[in-house]
């Protein structure tokens, strides 16, 4: 599975699973909800403490007793959404970037002046339970994850943890959801609704601007190992849906239960759409390795020059891949120009880099 930008990061977080939903007191009750957490939504609507609430998740559910103060976030992308809301998480999961703390450029200023969370590493084997711990937290955040039951169990003896949502796959929570999800844990529903209709907003003038996005087909892919395709449920996915692109018929048949996969040279049809984004290491070189694969370079989304490129390494990429609320705002800056230019009709039309 491709998570990361570097073949050993991938390679360890294929291996691993992380954190979503809040583990707490109780674990294990009923996943649609429970009288708990009607009660404490109509207690925030009235002004009233927002606590306890209960938060249901793949493993249960997990209530949260009062307003946490030292949160710690596993899942990969967690902590653009608590930044958001207007706290700084006292750990943060480092995936990709080797950001200061691990919060990328679109959020730095969210931090204010305080200190930078302690950062915990992705290393493929599960969470750093004892690191965790060291930072005595309140509050454990694995919305964006795979954490597996013993990962989560193991958590739990010290702190309420959220795991992942059980409807979707690991790591396919929908960004709008994992906001939510985590303003109700922080007892922040209207500011997380609030942050994620801001995102929804740049989104939709995107959209208004570019009404020929509506109709078209479009796909997210990575020359990782091959040609490694995102699914419905990846968030590269989720931005193309909301710009208004189709996804390929067959996309999630051909990848399974999964946000993405390696697809076979037969299946090289699921690339020929009507735009095409690559998120490569090295955009020369990737581009001319990818116009030299035979199974590739006769495509029609080749010769009529309706690719785009990200260079994964960069800001932009590394915003691309997080695809969270705060992300998402900067990445409509750069890749809308580029899918315009690729579906505008002409072959001839460049699809320029960002300058930045």
């Amino acid at each position: 599975m491709f998570r990361s930008r570097r073949a050993p990061r991938l390679a360890a977080t294929l291996a691993s699973a992380l954190l979503l939903l809040v583990t707490a007191t109780a674990c294990g009750g009923d996943d649609s909800g429970s009288d708990d957490t009607d009660a404490s939504a109509q207690a925030g609507a009235s002004g009233e403490s927002a606590f306890p609430v209960t938060v249901a998740h793949k493993y249960g559910s997990t209530t949260i007793k009062s307003e946490p103060k030292r949160i710690v976030t596993v899942g990969l992308t967690d902590q653009d959404s608590v930044l958001a809301l207007g706290e700084v998480p006292v750990g943060t999961t480092e995936w990709l970037g080797g950001y200061k703390g691990a919060v990328g450029p679109w959020a730095e200023d969210k931090l204010g002046s305080g200190a930078a969370p302690t950062v915990l590493k992705d290393t493929g084997t599960g969470p750093q339970v004892e690191k965790i711990a060291s930072l005595k937290p309140d509050l454990i955040l694995a919305v964006y994850g795979g954490l597996t039951k013993e990962q989560y169990e193991s958590l739990s003896k010290f702190a309420p943890v959220v795991a992942q949502p059980k409807q979707y796959n690991d790591y396919g929570v929908p960004w709008q959801e994992q906001t939510e999800t985590i303003g109700k844990a922080l007892g922040k529903p209207e500011q997380a609704a609030a942050a994620v209709k801001e995102t929804e907003d740049a989104i939709a003038a995107a959209v208004a601007e570019h009404p020929e996005f509506k109709g078209q087909t479009a796909v997210m892919a990575t020359p990782y190992e091959g040609m490694f395709v995102f699914g419905s449920q990846d968030p590269r996915s989720h931005l193309l849906t909301d710009l208004g692109f189709t996804l390929p018929e067959d996309l999630d048949k051909v990848i399974g239960d999964q946000f993405g996969a390696n697809i076979s040279k037969e299946r090289t049809d699921l690339l020929d759409q009507d735009a095409i984004v690559w998120q490569v290491a090295d955009v020369t070189k990737d581009a001319d390795k990818l116009h030299k694969d035979a199974s590739y370079k006769d495509l029609k989304v080749v010769e009529e020059g309706r690719e785009v490129y990200v260079n994964e390494t960069s800001d932009y990429g590394n915003a691309l891949s997080m695809g969270t609320v705060l992300s998402l705002r900067y990445v409509v800056e750069r890749l809308v120009p580029q899918l315009a230019a690729a579906v505008d009709g002409k072959a001839d039309t460049k699809v320029e880099q960002p300058a930045s």
